[in-house]
């Protein structure tokens, strides 16, 4: 598949919980490299979005294509086989497994530890707890678990919800180095309420308001955006 197409290509998505529709009649793509940021502000559904493309939630009706293929009979193992790695925004570790051993349970597509390595390389300080339990690393340390297990798994597209939610400063800059690093070779879908951030780290973005996408464009159209502020108040 050449750079140029999409890796993603979503039509006439709608999804929502039992009877409750979320999400209505989205389009959206996404490249095979590069970060495309989704805004909007608490309930907007980008969450559901998310969910809903790693096949967690299944969709009511319009289609999902991933890498020229049609996903939607597909269950959520299917799809991270196929490429999709998913970091949710909360509960993404199993606590009482150490380090290593979460890391080991990413790494489906590996045969040995080798993946290991560049792992640490990424996130230092996974090095220094591989013997820890999880559940007793800080907020900052369980994203960068989340993420690196995730990254084990040997994804095309990487769907991040909220990386930066509640972690220290020093921690986002850890983030961030690590999303730059990655994008040359990664597609990555991110879901971030750090408006100035997501712009700075993406070459597109989505706003969703209500379950809809009200603007799309470059992040620098995004940002010139009229009615962006007003999408993103709580």
């Amino acid at each position: 598949m050449s750079d140029k197409a999409p890796l993603l290509m979503v039509e006439g998505l709608n999804a929502g919980y039992g009877r409750s529709q979320i999400l209505f009649d989205l389009d959206f793509t996404a490249g095979a490299r590069g970060i495309v940021a989704i805004l909007g502000r608490n309930g907007a559904g980008k969450t559901t979005f998310l969910k809903t493309l790693v096949g967690e939630i299944r969709a009511s009706s319009g289609r999902i294509h991933f890498a020229g293929e049609d996903m939607q009979d597909q269950g959520t193992e299917q799809r991270v086989r196929r490429g999709l790695g998913y970091v949710p925004q909360e509960h993404a570790v199993f606590g009482a497994l150490t380090v290593r051993e979460n890391l080991r349970l990413g790494a489906i597509m590996e045969r040995d530890d080798s993946g290991l390595d560049e792992i640490v390389q990424l996130f230092p300080k996974l090095g220094q707890r591989l013997g820890q339990t999880a559940g007793t690393l800080s907020g900052g340390e369980r994203k960068m678990l989340a993420i690196g297990r995730a990254l084990l798994g040997r994804p095309r597209l990487l769907l991040l919800d909220e990386p930066t939610e509640g972690v220290w400063v020093s921690v986002i800059e850890t983030l961030v180095d690590c999303l730059t690093r990655l994008t040359p070779r990664h597609s990555i879908i991110l879901v971030e309420q750090h408006l100035a951030l997501a712009l700075r780290l993406a070459e597109r973005a989505y706003v969703l308001d209500r379950g809809r996408f009200v603007a799309s464009g470059t992040s620098a159209e995004v940002r010139e955006h009229p009615n962006l502020m007003g999408y993103l108040a709580p």
